[in-house]
């Protein structure tokens, strides 16, 4: 798992400094724009890319997401 991916034309990241926020970028990485801010999830730590939805890991526990990264519902 990683830090940041790549879902389509898009980088998708979590933020440096904010764990519990994702950015993405549709430039390569030159500039950065917040997708979802919350605490429900708890901080993000990895993400993958698993094909129909991205994957996440918190410290809340395993998260998914089918919509780029702008919202998440636990796995359980």
């Amino acid at each position: 798992m990683a830090q940041m991916i790549l879902k389509g034309k898009e980088l998708i990241r979590i933020h440096p400094s904010n764990k519990q926020k994702i950015e993405y970028s549709s430039n390569d990485g030159r500039s950065w724009i917040s997708r979802y801010s919350g605490s429900s999830c708890g901080e993000f730590n990895d993400l993958t890319d698993n094909g129909k939805e991205i994957l996440a890991v918190t410290s809340k526990g395993l998260y998914y997401s089918k919509n780029e990264g702008r919202s998440w519902i636990k796995r359980g």
